[in-house]
């Protein structure tokens, strides 16, 4: 089949220098927002960083999408799935600014904790320290990658007992449990909400990141897009379904690298790149159609 992949990155990496090529202006919501980074208290809380990277990564593929061909597969990790929808047209840009401040909100009511990246570990050593520790598998990124969460104090057992066994742990800057029971209450406060919104069904092959398969209408989007905040991110399983579309390149919209990491990693033979290591918007296309032509 061929042609461009897009994977719109998750919560975690944002940082101050993040898209340099990107006007800072271009974020109305949040004037200053490159300043505001630099507290990294301020750049953890769910309030700040979903709605800045939702309005950061639509901002970037509204300057990105006149230059390059249309899509082939599109899906979100995490937080980043409000801006595939929108990309894939099931809602518009406004729509999923305004989802991710109320998104933040509803996971902000739910107990606090947080997320540790954990890599080096057997899928069965993952599975006995979550029982020993109270934690739970919140991301899928590979046979020995995953994210863990939980309570503070459990995480902190949990990464003691990791580093022990010689995983290399690496806290995320969230406060909650994303994608674990723990946010049941916020994912049927943010089901009810996408009930009473005039959803559309995707005008591009879009991919959920619980389940890893095809969204073909609105009440599918609609159902996956509530379901992630409380269930297990299935990212393996997601690239999978994208590289069995023959796509011949992926491109990473957000902060940071890490799923261009990933992909490179599960699917050498095609290339992911994210926009964060480009200098210029120009960079970004000349790559991608290097890889598709």
């Amino acid at each position: 089949m061929g042609g461009l992949a897009l994977v719109f990155s998750g919560q975690g990496m944002q940082h101050p220098q993040m898209l340099p090529w990107l006007d800072e202006r271009r974020v109305v919501d949040l004037p200053g927002w490159r300043q505001a980074l630099e507290d990294p208290a301020w750049a953890a809380r769910n309030a700040n960083a979903q709605p800045l990277l939702t309005a950061l990564s639509l901002a970037a593929w509204q300057d990105l999408a006149p230059l390059l061909p249309r899509p082939e597969a599109v899906a979100g990790y995490s937080v980043g799935e409000l801006a595939a929808f929108a990309a894939a047209g099931v809602f518009d840009a406004q729509t999923a600014r305004a989802l991710a401040v109320q998104r933040a909100a509803a996971m902000d009511r739910c107990p606090a904790g947080g997320l540790v990246a954990v890599s080096g570990l057997a899928p069965d050593t993952v599975t006995a320290l979550c029982a020993a520790t109270n934690c739970s598998i919140a991301i899928e990124n590979g046979f020995d990658a995953v994210v863990l969460g939980g309570p503070r104090d459990a995480l902190a057992a949990m990464q003691s007992r990791a580093e022990q066994a010689g995983a290399h742990c690496t806290p995320l800057r969230v406060e909650v449990p994303s994608h674990t029971p723990a946010m049941q209450p916020a994912a049927e406060a943010f089901a009810t909400l996408l009930a009473g919104l005039p959803l559309r069904a995707p005008t591009l092959p879009l991919f959920s990141n619980t389940s890893g398969e095809r969204l073909w209408n609105a009440l599918q989007a609609a159902d996956a897009l509530a379901a992630q905040i409380a269930r297990t991110v299935q990212w393996a399983a997601c690239m999978d379904q994208i590289h069995a579309r023959r796509v011949t390149c992926v491109l990473e919209i957000g902060p940071g690298a890490a799923l261009a990491r990933l992909w490179n990693q599960r699917h050498p033979d095609v290339p992911a790149r994210s926009v964060d290591e480009f200098r210029s918007v120009t960079a970004i296309a000349d790559w991608a159609i290097r890889q598709i032509v």
